[in-house]
């Protein structure tokens, strides 16, 4: 029986596949459910959140061990009559400024940006004059105001007067700060509204005006709600200044948050910085309000220019315990 060059038979069987050895071949690579993905390491970000914690950690002992901030007397002057009533006033004035200011900053925008030049004029000067002149010297000129006009009359221009009144009977505390107040918040929201306005784009204005909508449908129904949502963070940026500012109501005589504070420290000279702490803490608090307030706010006119809506605190609180939990569960399957 010939055999064909350069072919090899064995009397023998084949050995199996398995055994026959095979160099340089790659172990098999381990199922996808034993593999661990190990997250980057960051060791600089671990530095700089423990030089952090150091620190916050160090201004809380200070806080806490400091005889001087005399904690007792926090405590004492936290919920005095005194405080809250002056808190009450802080209140009043800050939510009458906020309105009558968030009025006075819609006209004045609408007047910008209308087309007659004698409203865009007067609402320019407007805003011009009262961004320049501080706070301070607004109410202090309008408590003095008496001084420069006995009456205030309505009536013709050069001719005769229909009504007078006396000036002196309505210029009360409340009412000098309010309107001070107001007058100066206008001006700002006079251009938080225009910026939120302006943003809305053209392509709604046409496309209002294209429907035949009146001029007032088309800024209340279209416009304006556009706008709020660029309009809300700025206004409320303006409200948390709003609130402080109404500090300076003490100099008309207004007996307001730090008003009764500084009367309070006056009387008591020992317990001032305490004091200031109360105060301190309950302008936190306000704030704070405000800007949970805030977050609701834009929450609610994010709709429908948001595929899925900002969680809130405690929706955010539930993912994270699930992703715990889940991360939990993984490390002990593997």
């Amino acid at each position: 029986m010939s055999e064909s060059p350069g072919i090899a038979v064995s009397s023998g069987s084949a050995p199996p596949a398995e055994a026959i050895p095979r160099p340089n071949t790659p172990a098999a690579p381990k199922p996808m459910a034993a593999q661990r993905v190990l997250p980057l390491r960051r060791p600089g970000r671990w530095m700089i959140t423990a030089v952090v914690l150091v620190l916050v950690a160090q201004i809380v002992h200070g806080l806490a061990t400091n005889p001087f901030y005399q904690w007792d007397r926090f405590r004492y002057w936290f919920l005095r009559p005194t405080i809250l009533d002056g808190l009450v006033i802080t209140l009043e004035v800050a939510a009458l400024s906020a309105l009558l200011g968030l009025i006075g900053g819609i006209l004045l925008a609408l007047g910008r940006l209308s087309g007659a030049p004698v409203l865009r004029a007067v609402s320019w000067i407007y805003t011009w004059l009262f961004r320049s002149v501080p706070l301070i010297v607004v109410l202090i000129f309008l408590y003095n105001f008496s001084a420069l006009y006995k009456t205030l009359s309505l009536g013709v221009p050069f001719g005769p007067a229909f009504f007078t009144f006396d000036e002196s009977r309505l210029a009360t505390d409340m009412a000098v700060a309010v309107v001070g107040l107001s007058l100066n918040e206008a001006a700002y929201a006079a251009e938080v509204v225009r910026g939120g306005i302006l943003s809305v784009d053209q392509g709604q204005h046409e496309a209002a005006a294209a429907l035949g909508l009146p001029k007032s449908y088309q800024f209340t129904r279209i416009v304006f709600p556009q706008a709020l949502r660029s309009i809300t963070p700025n206004y409320v940026n303006q409200l948390i200044g709003l609130i402080k500012g109404t500090s300076l109501v003490f100099y008309v005589s207004l007996l307001d948050l730090f008003g009764s504070v500084q009367t309070m420290g006056s009387t008591y000279p020992g317990d001032i910085v305490p004091l200031l702490l109360v105060a301190t803490v309950w302008y936190l608090i306000l704030t704070s309000a405000v800007s949970v307030v805030q977050f609701y706010v834009e929450r609610y006119f994010s709709r429908g220019a948001t595929r899925t809506l900002p969680p809130t605190p405690l929706q955010k609180l539930r993912i994270g315990l699930r992703d715990v939990r889940e991360r939990a569960r993984r490390e002990a399957v593997v």
